[in-house]
């Protein structure tokens, strides 16, 4: 018989579509959860789990000195677990209907600078061959079409569409946007696959970028990707495709974009998601308005 665990970890891969990355962090604070439950209260059934149970996890969480942040995605895993006993109709109520997230303050997250991005893009010298063609066109498809690292990561061959000079991809939930490709990427493209064509052996022939050994990218390897290129031109301390992300959506609208249209290119649900990367375009409005405004002048 398999276990409600297993079936939740099917529902998160297969109909929620999360990345093994997260499906991964998923279970492993169900596993968490469940340890607490067995060491406190003696039962690790977690089907008759009560608010009170989880409330006495959270008060223990804290006072291990865990951040209210990271509480809060724990707790997060747990309502999706509990959505999906509902949706299989395993409960009948959530136990955390009526519960409210932990307060945390906002981190500001801080993008790569254009300065930044033109050195790593023109100025570094990537390996020659297969390898460096695809490390640049990687940090390059980041940059210009905000793209998430497990959209990067599931692109097809198929969802690369040359002649009308766009990309397909697979979003949160399932939801595909198509997203338009700058002229120079597309050239980019074109030399890839090129590249790509004459690899000795290709396992994983559907999906778009893959590893020398012709299997698709995983997580790791597209951070460390990320991580290793900036660190030669940035200082900063987080250096990952989703400062990518965040840098893509600043600089558009750093540059004029109206934000409803870089949120459909984001593929956010909602506006709030957005108006995260306003903060960041803020600043900059801020810094040309002190030096344009002439009663700063004087």
């Amino acid at each position: 018989m398999v276990s409600i665990k297993a079936r939740f970890r099917d529902y998160l891969g297969l109909e929620k579509n999360y990345s093994p990355h997260t499906v991964t962090a998923y279970l492993n604070d169900l596993g968490f959860f469940q340890a607490f439950l067995k060491g406190a209260f003696e039962d690790d059934d977690l089907i008759r789990v009560n608010y009170n149970q989880i409330r006495a996890w959270i008060v223990s969480l804290s006072d291990d000195g865990v951040s209210n942040s990271s509480i809060n995605r724990k707790i997060s895993s747990l309502k999706s677990f509990y959505k999906f006993l509902l949706k299989t109709k395993q409960i009948e109520t959530s136990p955390l209907l009526k519960h409210k997230a932990l307060k945390s303050p906002k981190k500001l997250q801080i993008p790569f600078s254009e300065k930044e991005l033109d050195l790593v893009l023109n100025q570094i010298v990537y390996p020659e061959g297969f390898e460096g063609v695809r490390d640049k066109l990687v940090v390059d498809l980041f940059y210009t079409t905000g793209i998430r690292r497990a959209e990067l990561i599931g692109l097809k061959l198929h969802n690369v569409d040359l002649s009308n000079g766009t990309i397909k991809v697979l979003g949160k939930r399932n939801k595909e946007r198509i997203i338009p490709v700058l002229p120079v990427v597309q050239n980019q493209i074109r030399i890839y696959l090129d590249e790509r064509s004459r690899l000795q052996r290709i396992i994983d022939d559907d999906s778009f970028f893959l590893l020398l050994k012709g299997v698709k990218l995983n997580d790791s390897f597209v951070y460390r990707l990320i991580n290793y290129y900036f660190s030669n031109v940035s200082e900063k301390v987080k250096r990952s495709p989703h400062i990518l992300r965040h840098t893509f959506a600043t600089h558009l609208l750093n540059h004029g974009a109206d934000i409803n249209s870089v949120k459909e290119l984001l593929g956010h649900s909602s506006l709030a998601s957005t108006q995260v990367y306003t903060h960041s375009s803020l600043a900059e409005l801020k810094k040309i308005y002190g030096s344009a405004h002439p009663r700063n002048q004087k």
